[in-house]
């Protein structure tokens, strides 16, 4: 009986998971839009200023505003790509939980 509570608690946690997953997933989505936006505003901005296209991109990514908007980016990336690894170790332990639990209780075939 203990793999079945094991089982059902890893199900629990997998629906948390799955739930936490989307959360982090609009997060992760909202600030890739944040970020492009500022970006395309400042290389614009820089463009109508005459400064030469080349060196846009590479001076864009210092000013602070689109620095800051990208860092933002970058960390819900790595929680939204960790919450991902959560949601797939959980589905293993299950796999795991359930392969026990057929060798234990199997039908014997």
């Amino acid at each position: 009986m203990d793999l079945l509570n094991e089982l059902q608690q890893k199900i629990k946690e997998l629906n948390e998971s799955v739930k936490s997953l989307r959360t982090s997933g609009t997060a992760f989505a909202e600030a890739e839009r944040d970020y492009k936006i500022i970006l395309r505003q400042e290389c614009l901005k820089l463009r109508d200023e005459g400064m030469a296209i080349g060196m846009i991109d590479k001076t864009c990514y210092g000013i602070p505003k689109v620095a800051e908007k990208r860092f933002h980016r970058d960390v819900c990336e790595t929680i939204y790509k960790a919450n991902l690894e959560e949601v797939n170790s959980i589905k293993l332990q299950i796999r795991l939980i359930e392969n026990q639990i057929q060798r234990e209780y199997g039908t014997g075939n």
